[in-house]
């Protein structure tokens, strides 16, 4: 019985989890005012950044310990904004696969964006590479992570609802990708951070 009891207690959490990274705009500020960032969730906390009261395509990364904080970027490091005055768009569904990310890794540096049905590979020694990609498929029995894989293979990505770090800067991510690529004769696995894009 005790066990079935914090399953219920922790199951929210878990499921809040997995609403996020998602895309929101500033809502309910006065047109001359702001909606602070804070350096922790909560009202007292240093104000470190601000939103503009019509600012669209605010990433929400995760939300904070009571629900009513989301942590978001200001520049290169993250903060919280209180999600009283930020509304989620009405395409980021929750539990589905994003169907626009921007990811990028580190040693070496290497980006990979995905828009709709295909999917940019680019990295600093070598031209940008654009290819089709299937209908996302998430993993069985998990909401929180799905794979894309190239039409003519060669690319497949996997993703995953999770805390990233890029080890460079403060900026918070709440996706992370596994990027396996065949190229003959040098099959790559890069891991990075994804943010999702407007």
């Amino acid at each position: 019985m005790k066990r079935l009891a914090a399953a219920l207690v922790l199951a929210p959490s878990i499921v809040a989890a997995q609403d996020f990274p998602a895309l929101y705009e500033v809502s309910g500020v006065a047109t001359d005012d702001v909606l602070n960032i804070r350096a922790e969730p909560n009202a007292q906390a240093e104000i470190i950044g601000e939103f503009a009261a019509d600012r669209q395509d605010v990433e929400v990364v995760a939300s904070g310990p009571d629900g009513s904080w989301g942590q978001v970027n200001a520049g290169e490091q993250s903060g919280w904004a209180s999600l009283s005055f930020l509304e989620r768009q009405p395409d980021q569904t929750a539990g589905e696969p994003i169907a626009r990310l921007s990811c990028s890794g580190t040693e070496p540096f290497w980006s990979f964006s995905i828009d709709g049905d295909e999917a940019t590979f680019g990295a600093p020694d070598q031209d940008d590479e654009t290819v089709a990609l299937a209908e996302p498929v998430k993993a069985s029995g998990r909401t929180d992570r799905w794979s894309v894989i190239g039409v003519y293979g060669g690319t497949t990505a996997i993703l995953a609802r999770a805390s990233c770090s890029d080890g460079m800067s403060s900026r918070a991510y709440g996706l992370t990708i596994d990027l396996l690529r065949s190229d003959p004769g040098a099959p790559t696995y890069l891991t990075g951070c994804c943010s999702v894009s407007p």
